[in-house]
């Protein structure tokens, strides 16, 4: 039987006018001023130890800094859907979202983890919507109900998937569909519903692809067949929309959740850490960077078509 999961967190899988270049202004390095007894004109404290130093007019360039940097990555004003987004590492990506400043909208079964991935957040940026991904019509009556709301779509993220480890052998065709038509069609789905919509706000569609769809693992046949067929889906419409939106691939490692730990025996561990430079599996945290900057038109209206993958080296190593 297939097992669902959002956002793909089963460990088998694993969104004019040329700007002049500011002039550099002349700093000078100064002694902290200090209104203890040590602020008396040396630049050693009473141990001999030199004194902390700043920049002046350090507070100007750190907003300066802060203003580009969020010039760049910041995501005000910005509505993201995210398919999948009650599940580990997709809620953490809605999250980023929300932090980065956008207003949100989570789709998925359980209200109740939309509740846990939401927390303290506030709820008139964070939204959620009940829907079955099961259901052809699911995409577009979620796309109709956000435009209405908040008349526009700026970010999809498709992170929908089942797996199963049913031997090739073994594998029923009921199963064989199941998987294809949550893992490739239902993406592909959201994807003709959203267009439309994203090519008026220049937007971004980010599919969440699978380690094993660069690489075949085992156990997981179907599984990566279907995240292969969403890698060509992604750079087809990269090709045919590249004009008026950007559609790339996030390609997350093995990043273990609650409900595959179980599956990690201590010899499948082993062999993970041994094809991974990086010695640990990864945290959801860690993909919600990569997803601002896919969001983000800013920061990345070069990038489509792309597949990144966050997998702490895994797909590098070959012996």
């Amino acid at each position: 039987s297939t097992r669902a999961v959002s956002c793909v967190d089963s460990c088998e899988h694993s969104c004019g006018n040329k700007a002049k270049p500011a002039a550099m202004s002349k700093r000078t390095v100064e002694p902290i001023a200090s209104a203890s007894s040590e602020d008396d004109g040396t630049d050693t404290d009473a141990a001999g130890s030199p004194k902390k130093a700043r920049v002046n007019g350090g507070s100007t360039a750190d907003a300066a800094a802060t203003s580009y940097v969020t010039s760049l990555f910041g995501l005000n004003g910005k509505v993201c859907i995210v398919f999948g987004g009650t599940g580990v590492l997709c809620g953490a990506i809605a999250c980023g979202y929300y932090d980065a400043g956008a207003t949100v909208v989570i789709v998925g079964r359980s209200e109740e983890k939309a509740a846990a991935v939401r927390g303290e957040r506030d709820a008139e940026r964070f939204h959620f919507i009940a829907a079955d991904a099961s259901l052809p019509e699911t995409p577009g009556a979620v796309r109709d109900e956000v435009v209405e709301r908040f008349g526009k779509v700026d970010v999809l993220v498709n992170g929908v998937g089942v797996n199963s480890s049913t031997p090739f052998a073994e594998i029923e065709e009921a199963e064989m569909v199941d998987i294809f038509d949550k893992n490739f069609f239902f993406a592909a789905r959201c994807c003709q519903a959203f267009v439309p919509a994203l090519t008026e706000t220049s937007g971004s569609i980010i599919n969440v692809g699978s380690i094993t769809g660069l690489s075949p693992l085992s156990k997981v046949f179907m599984y990566g067949s279907s995240k292969a067929a969403l890698s060509n889906l992604s750079q087809n419409l990269a090709r045919e929309y590249g004009e008026k939106l950007r559609v790339n691939l996030l390609i997350p490692g093995f990043f273990p959740a609650e409900q595959n730990r179980k599956i990690l025996s201590k010899e499948r561990t082993a062999t993970i850490m041994e094809h991974t430079p990086a010695n640990r599996f990864g945290d959801p945290q860690e993909l919600v960077p990569v997803c601002i900057l896919l969001a983000s038109r800013a920061a990345s209206s070069f990038i489509n078509g792309a597949e990144i993958v966050v997998d702490g080296g895994f797909a590098a190593t070959k012996i």
